[in-house]
Formats: C-alpha cells, sequence, structure tokens
C-alpha cells in the first residue's frame, strides 16, 4: 500500500532552494503534497507556483500585496498571510507533515520554532535558526520527538556518513569549503573586491546573501556553528578544509582512523530530495559523478588570517550564549550594507567584530532574549562607521 503523500509547507519557495525544492516536488507527484508556500517579495513567481501546486495558504513576508493580486489569490481559494508575522501564521495555520525553511537569514528562526511546537519534521537550508538558537531548537526538537533534517550539501553529507553510526564514535566533523572567489586573492586586495566580483561564486548558483557569506567565508562559520547544534559536537571537533572542486561534500573522522566521504556532484536536489524523502531514497535522474572526467581533488587549509570571519564564527560559537545571534544579525546588515555599497568588502568582518565586542552576552537564553539580541546586532550595525572606529584605515 502506497503511503499518503507527505504535505508539506516550502517557506522561501522562490528562492534557490525552494525552487530546486518544487522540481523535486514536481518529479515525485505521488509522494508530495504542497499545502504551504512563501516569498519574500517575489509575488508574480508564487502567484505561477500557487496556479501549479494549489496550496492552501500562501504567505508574503516582505512586501505589501496589491489589490489585484489579492484578488488572484482569492480567485484560486488560497488563504494568503502577510506582514511580518507572515510565515509564523503560515506555518500555524497549515496542516502540514514537513517545514521546509529555505528563507534566508533570521526570519526563518520563530518559523522553526512555531512548527517544532506543532510536532512537524523540519528539513532546514536556514541555517540561521541554529547559528541563532541552535541549543534552544535542538532540545525542544528532542523533547517534541521530531526529526531535522539538513539540507546544505554539507550537513547533509555529515548526515549520511553517520547513518548506521554510533555518534559516540565521531572524532571529527570535516566540512569542506569551495573557498569561494577569493581563496587565491591577498587580504590585501579585499579592499577593492566589488559587489559583482563578490556575487561570481566559481561552483554553486545561490542567493546573494549567502554568496556573499560564501566569499566572506562567514557562510562556513555558520555551518560550524550548525554542525555542532545538529550532530552534538564540540567546536574543536568541527574542521574546515578547502576543497575547490565541490565533490567531496563533507567527511567524518572515527575514532579509530578511518574517514568516511560523501561524494557527488554539486547540485542541490541531491541533499533536498534526500531531506524530503527520508528515511527513503528515491531514485532520480541527477547528474552523476563521471570518474573519466574527474581529473583531481585537492585540499588546503583556510586561511585563517585572511578570512576573519570563520575566527569570527568559532568566537561566538565559544561565547555561547546570544553571541551567535548578534554575529548572524550583524553580518545580515553588514552584507546588505555592502550590496548597497555603503561599505567596502573588508569592512563586513570588521563591522561583525565590532558587534560581538559591544554586546553583553546573555548565556542560555530565551527565544525572546534571541529576538532581542537579533534587533540590537541589526540597529548597531546600521548605525556602525567603520571609519570611526580606528580599526580601519
Amino acid at each position: 500500500m502506497m503511503p499518503s503523500p507527505k504535505r508539506l509547507v516550502i517557506l522561501g519557495a522562490t528562492g534557490s532552494i525552494g525552487l530546486n525544492c518544487l522540481r523535486c516536488v514536481t518529479e515525485n507527484p505521488d509522494l508530495f503534497r504542497i499545502v504551504g508556500l512563501s516569498t519574500h517579495h517575489q509575488v508574480d513567481l508564487l502567484l505561477q507556483q500557487c496556479a501549479t501546486h494549489k496550496p492552501q495558504y500562501a504567505a508574503v513576508s516582505g512586501r505589501m500585496v496589491s489589490p489585484v493580486e489579492l484578488l488572484q489569490f482569492e480567485q484560486m481559494k488560497i488563504s494568503l498571510f502577510t506582514g511580518a508575522q507572515a510565515l509564523t501564521d503560515l506555518v500555524n495555520a497549515a496542516e502540514g507533515d514537513m517545514l521546509v525553511n529555505a528563507v534566508v537569514g533570521a526570519a526563518g528562526f520563530l518559523p522553526t520554532l512555531a512548527a517544532i511546537e506543532l510536532g512537524r519534521d523540519i528539513a532546514l537550508a536556514n541555517k540561521e535558526t541554529l547559528v541563532i538558537g541552535g541549543e534552544l531548537v535542538m532540545n525542544l526538537a528532542a523533547k517534541k520527538g521530531i526529526h531535522i533534517l539538513p539540507i546544505d550539501s554539507e550537513h547533509s553529507a555529515v548526515f549520511q556518513c553517520l547513518m548506521g553510526e554510533d555518534p559516540q564514535s565521531i572524532e571529527a566533523i570535516i566540512l569542506t569549503a569551495s573557498g569561494g572567489p577569493f581563496r587565491s586573492l591577498p587580504k590585501s586586495e579585499f579592499k577593492n573586491v566589488t559587489v559583482e566580483r563578490a556575487l561570481a561564486h566559481p561552483n554553486w548558483r545561490m542567493g546573494k546573501k549567502i554568496t556573499i557569506d560564501s566569499a566572506t567565508m562567514m557562510n562556513k562559520g555558520f555551518e560550524v556553528i550548525e554542525a555542532c547544534r545538529l550532530f552534538g559536537v564540540r567546536a574543536d571537533q568541527v574542521r574546515v578544509i578547502i576543497h575547490p572542486q565541490s565533490i567531496i561534500h563533507s567527511m567524518v573522522e572515527f575514532k579509530e582512523g578511518s574517514i568516511k566521504a560523501q561524494m557527488g556532484v554539486p547540485d542541490m536536489r541531491i541533499p533536498i530530495q534526500l531531506a524530503l524523502t527520508w528515511p527513503r531514497r528515491v531514485a532520480a535522474d541527477f547528474p552523476r559523478l563521471d570518474f573519466n572526467v574527474l581529473k583531481e581533488l585537492t585540499f588546503e587549509l583556510p586561511d585563517m588570517a585572511k578570512f576573519r570571519c570563520l575566527v569570527l564564527a568559532y568566537q561566538a560559537l565559544a561565547e555561547g550564549g546570544t553571541a551567535p545571534a548578534v554575529l548572524n544579525a550583524a553580518n545580515e546588515i553588514a552584507v546588505q550594507r555592502f550590496l548597497s555599497r555603503s561599505i567596502r568588502f573588508d569592512q563586513i568582518e570588521t563591522l561583525v567584530q565590532a558587534a560581538l565586542e559591544t554586546h553583553k552576552n546573555r548565556q542560555h537564553p530565551q527565544a525572546e532574549e534571541l529576538v532581542e539580541a537579533d534587533l540590537w546586532a541589526r540597529s548597531f550595525a546600521e548605525n556602525f562607521s567603520p571609519h570611526s572606529t580606528g580599526i580601519l584605515t
């Protein structure tokens, strides 16, 4: 007997992860049913997705909806949520089996908590959820008996390497990183990096924010924090290694010295489909790794003096409490300011460091305290002038 289709709520349906998620759904129509979709501001695309997948609910979190657009949702008999609480309202209203959280930034934190409270499994691409409040989120997930399944290629790789293994046997988690577009660029040139150059990632096609985070390696720092929360390991058990080909997505080293690596072409549909179908693996026609073409796999240590954002992430993780939430929020604003050309690329790390040094940390915070720390860091970052600190010349 075929199981009933899994009911999905997809936050961030119009972004890169959301689009690939819907591709997986389209290719497996008997396995899934869409009950809720959201976008930040791409309402035209969301309307197209709603016409195709016919969800009961939708949300627009980042802009006003025009009367004409609202009428289109009404004609499709879709209940629409808008405004700052739209994502959480959507999660609470839609009777789904799984939340796919593919939004960017801190906006994904409270909807994740809401879904866990409702007892729904999470397919998580929003790494900020675990950066901001990983201890709180994982404790609540354990209490509710729900699964948090990683979509990020690196954490999906670790998840797969640990299938059937005793977590106590982990010696180290080795997260691979492409090194981004500036792996070989001297630090002295960071002040001259343009927005266009920073957005030109060599291996992955992603949204602007995560692409900039990859260029500064803050994204990898977030992934270190996420790995500690997801897999219950210490910070000194998570290592980062540069692997420019992005073929090995991450590795796990065990106590006797053996290492498992998960490999594949850089195609986000692979980890997305695994998260959606777990504990099954469902056949797909995704591209295969061709060992006749693959010429080399190379590795090098990250330059911690050059990529200070990675160092700051380890520092925030060591401090714990509200420090990771401040790290994330200050970085979000710093990236926005770089994209709008109000600060230089090399000033992203300066802004984030200043926020961490100024913030008064609180240990074992509840959700309200994490939101408060997030708001404080955003205000600090928006008003920060790197030229007045004496840090930069």
